[in-house]
């Protein structure tokens, strides 16, 4: 697997978190419904991107990261204390925090149950879990199909509904306190996949998407076109095709 996870695909990942700040505050605001505070443990941080949003608030910080050079970012930029290694290595105590978070990463994961039993584990009575994950009913799953970015095989080894991942949550002493689905348009990356297929279907190949570097000003003056355009439109659409391509969910490990 390492192959498929290239240092530009790590970049890019960092890179996308760094320019969201939208997206790190209104993941702070859905949090702060149900805990203000506390000690804070972010799954897959990557180079702390949302840890950094919450540096100096009223939250002690962790994280967990496989790739040392992000997690070494991570540090530098949120403070926080960031174990590198696998989830299931961390030595983190029972009962330790008072929210996990876990952003597109569960999908990855070989042992997700595993994972989730040791959430529980790791969290205090009335504990909160925010989970993130790619929805395999949604919308843009059901029009593209095979084609769906969120597949993104075989980097993503387990797919989601909201059925299962409630399922999986409940199997191991997480209990719902909120789940719906949000549109995560991403429109172009589909058709990418689509164009792959056909240039190989006549012999062209076209270098796979772990592997390439920055886009060229001309596939980004095509992208920009395209998301003014025709974007609006499918969006308006999508709707009536399925859900929200992005699972958004509260679990509570509740007291005992």
């Amino acid at each position: 697997m390492r192959k498929h996870y290239t240092e530009y695909y790590n970049q890019l990942i960092s890179e996308a978190g760094a320019n969201t700040l939208q997206r790190w505050r209104a993941r702070r605001e859905a949090l702060m419904q149900y805990k203000r505070g506390g000690s804070l443990l972010d799954l897959g941080c990557s180079s702390g991107s949302f840890l950094k949003f919450l540096k100096g608030g009223p939250w002690k910080l962790y994280g967990i990261e496989i790739s040392a050079k992000s997690a070494e970012i991570a540090e530098e930029r949120s403070g926080a204390q960031i174990f590198v290694g696998d989830v299931l290595d961390a030595p983190f105590l029972s009962e330790s925090f008072d929210v996990i978070t876990c952003f597109d990463v569960l999908e990855h994961l070989y042992e997700p149950r595993k994972v989730l039993a040791k959430v529980r584990e790791w969290l205090k009575p009335d504990g909160i879990f925010y989970i993130l994950a790619p929805n395999v009913e949604s919308a843009e799953a059901h029009i593209f199909g095979s084609y769906w970015c969120g597949l993104e095989l075989p980097r993503h080894l387990y797919h989601y509904s909201p059925f299962s991942l409630r399922h999986l949550a409940n199997s191991v002493g997480l209990h719902e306190i909120s789940l719906v689905t949000r549109r995560n348009a991403a429109i172009g990356v589909n058709f990418r996949y689509l164009f792959d297929d056909f240039c190989r279907a006549i012999g062209i190949l076209r270098t796979p998407q772990a592997q390439l570097g920055p886009p060229s000003l001309s596939w980004k003056v095509v992208r920009k076109l395209v998301r003014m355009s025709i974007l609006p439109i499918l969006l308006a659409l999508a709707p009536l095709a399925g859900s929200g391509e992005s699972i958004h969910a509260f679990f509570r490990r509740d007291l005992e």
